[in-house]
């Protein structure tokens, strides 16, 4: 089996098929796609945020958004969100599951990140409202590159993050919570994709 392969079914039994998070009073759901990319080198696929947009405005994160009311599902959201930021319909059959939702306290959003793999990127029509750029950095490099630091500290708490920091490109916050948890099981199920 090529590596991709191998990859994607030591991912599939440990990730969620159908997540059902549930949000605090005042939260809303959203959903992202980790969309890993190769045959040989998987590649993680980030997207710079646009410096106009509201809330995370030039940082790096997964495509994807908030669910909206005609979405069947989280996973439907994360396509239909990746569709409308890179141009590209990823089909249902290539997300694996998802991982542990992430809550983003700053702007009151649970997300669940799900998991897909392609063999290879399409083309990309890239949406210039949303994204300023599409970035593809080996899942092997992140492993290397990762660094636990701290967020910050406030009363007695300490709140600690991941980060990546590969030439201009820094990855942090709810993104690299989502990196670490994908690394995590990447290196006790497939450690030969990261080392």
């Amino acid at each position: 089996m090529e590596p991709m392969l191998d990859l994607a079914t030591a991912l599939v039994p440990l990730l969620d098929p159908a997540p059902a998070p549930r949000p605090d009073p005042g939260d809303r759901l959203a959903a992202v796609l980790a969309l890993l990319v190769g045959t040989d080198e998987p590649e993680l696929v980030f997207t710079e945020r646009a410096a106009m947009l509201s809330r995370h405005a030039g940082e790096m994160s997964f495509p994807g958004g908030l669910e909206e009311p005609g979405d069947a599902d989280l996973r439907e959201t994360a396509l239909r969100e990746t569709a409308e930021e890179l141009g590209i319909d990823v089909s249902p059959d290539a997300v694996l599951g998802a991982l542990p939702p992430i809550h983003t306290y700053v702007s009151g959003i649970l997300v669940t990140p799900f998991v897909a793999v392609l063999a290879t990127l399409p083309a990309l029509t890239v949406s210039d409202a949303e994204i300023a750029q599409v970035v593809r950095v080996p899942l092997r490099e992140l492993a290397a590159i990762e660094e636990e630091r701290v967020l910050r500290e406030e009363n007695g708490m300490t709140w600690r993050g991941w980060w990546y920091v590969d030439g201009d490109t820094t990855v942090w916050g709810a993104t690299g919570f989502m990196v670490h948890a994908l690394l995590e099981l990447v290196r006790k199920e497939a450690p030969w994709a990261v080392t």
